[in-house]
């Protein structure tokens, strides 16, 4: 797995190699806006996962992954962590670890 410097740079190279949707992230599920899907817990993997901390706050914090599911569509789910992480499910919560 790929070290990055910047959460831009991570996206640009992560489209790059195939990941070209955008995940949203709800408490049960992925949502892909662009295609009109949800995809369930059992149904996608995390390929890689990496964290980027802000430099001058604390609330810059986020995590990047990218994302397979079983029908093939790959893309990226961009979410903070720390005091401001979504509220999601148990399942939602084990998958994204």
């Amino acid at each position: 797995m790929k070290n990055y410097d910047t959460l831009s740079e991570a996206i640009n190279d992560l489209q790059g190699n195939s990941y070209t949707y955008d995940f949203n992230l709800k408490p049960e599920c992925l949502e892909c806006a662009s295609l009109k899907i949800e995809i369930h817990p059992e149904d996608f993997n995390v390929d890689e996962m990496h964290r980027f901390e802000g430099m001058s706050s604390t609330d810059d914090n986020s995590v990047l992954y990218a994302i397979s599911s079983k029908n093939g569509i790959k893309g990226l789910l961009v979410d903070a962590y720390g005091v401001y992480a979504e509220n999601i499910s148990e399942a939602m919560r084990k998958k994204l670890r």
